[in-house]
This record gives C-alpha cells, sequence and structure tokens, in this order.
C-alpha cells in the first residue's frame, strides 16, 4: 500500500464556513493624526488625537474628532463622534446648489458650484469631505487658517449653511406665495362675515 499523500488523503477535514462580508454603511477616512501631550509631575504624557470623515457618498457626511491611548482606539472614537454628527447636504446634478462661505475660529471656506465634467477642485480636508459627501463638481478655496480640524468644521459649515434649490424665493414663488396670503385673507373675511 502506497503511503498517503497530504494531498489526497486529507477529505475529512471540512470547509470552513465562509463569514458574511458586512457592508460598512459609511465610508470612513481618517485625514489627520496628533500625537498630544499633557505635563504632569513625572514628565508628559502622550495620546493621540484623530480626525476622521464619514459619508456615503449619497449626500450624508459626518466629521469627528477624538483622543485616545493609541491610534486604533482614537480613531474608533472618532468614528462614533462623527456617526452622532452626520449631516444631510443638498445636492444639485453632482455640485451644489449655490456659493457657500463659512468661518470656523481662523479657517475660512468658500465653495462654488461647477459645471458638470470640472471635478473637485479642492485639497486636502475640503476634498475628503466633499467626496464623501457625494458632490463630483465643486470649486473651492481655503481662506485663512491652514488647521485640518478647523477646516473641516468650516467645510461642513458652509455645507450646511446651503439652502435646497426649492426653497429659494423667485418671482414665480413670490407670485405664488402672494396669491396664497391674499385667498387666505379673503378666507378669513368671509369667516369674519359669517
Amino acid at each position: 500500500m502506497p503511503p498517503k499523500n497530504n494531498q489526497q488523503g486529507n477529505n475529512n477535514r471540512r470547509p470552513r464556513p465562509e463569514m458574511p462580508k458586512e457592508e460598512k454603511e459609511f465610508d470612513e477616512r481618517v485625514v489627520h493624526i496628533d500625537r498630544v501631550a499633557r505635563v504632569v509631575k513625572g514628565g508628559r504624557r502622550f495620546r493621540f488625537r484623530a480626525l476622521v470623515v464619514i459619508g456615503d457618498h449619497k449626500n450624508r457626511v459626518g466629521i469627528g474628532t477624538a483622543k485616545g491611548a493609541d491610534v486604533t482606539a482614537a480613531v474608533q472614537k472618532a468614528v462614533d463622534v462623527a456617526k452622532k454628527n452626520v449631516v444631510v447636504i443638498p445636492v444639485y446634478k453632482d455640485t451644489i446648489p449655490h456659493e457657500a462661505e463659512a468661518k470656523v475660529s481662523g479657517a475660512r471656506i468658500l465653495l462654488k458650484p461647477a459645471s458638470a465634467g470640472t471635478g473637485l477642485i479642492a485639497g486636502g480636508v475640503v476634498r475628503v469631505v466633499l467626496e464623501v459627501g457625494g458632490i463630483k463638481n465643486a470649486l473651492s478655496k481655503s481662506l485663512g487658517s491652514a488647521n485640518k480640524i478647523n477646516t473641516a468644521y468650516a467645510t461642513l459649515a458652509a455645507l450646511q449653511s446651503i439652502e435646497p434649490a426649492d426653497n429659494w424665493v423667485t418671482k414665480s414663488n413670490k407670485t405664488a406665495s402672494k396669491a396664497k396670503k391674499v385667498t387666505a385673507k379673503v378666507e378669513a373675511e368671509k369667516v369674519e362675515a359669517k
């Protein structure tokens, strides 16, 4: 009887069942990691601070920053903070509906809509926030401080200040609202007359 080869004779071994891959709801991007220190009697105690941007590429984006004893703990805490602070941004034809500007501390961010095919003209943190938010065409300018945390929060503030196109006050909206007011006034007068 020939000796059994490992490749031939191991038929009693069962293949491992494959674990179902967990589909993540958000795209998580670690933007910046800092080593921070606090001074105590015996010297310095070092920790890590992480800035994380999350988004679903479908108009939802969140930003979180947190500290931890090691990098993975800081990143996980920051992701949890970001998930609690997710906002919905109005998007019109893969860009923003109108210009927006916001200032957080020393960082000032200016966002402008762009025509289709332009792409994202943005750098650093602003680009990451717009990418995970699902904006494909936009122009941006960072004015003032280059602090990554303040720049991220300023970008989010600018996106939150955008009014969706259906909330804009236009001539047709004004005439429609005037007509509604007049009819409401006439109805009120009829009720009082009775």
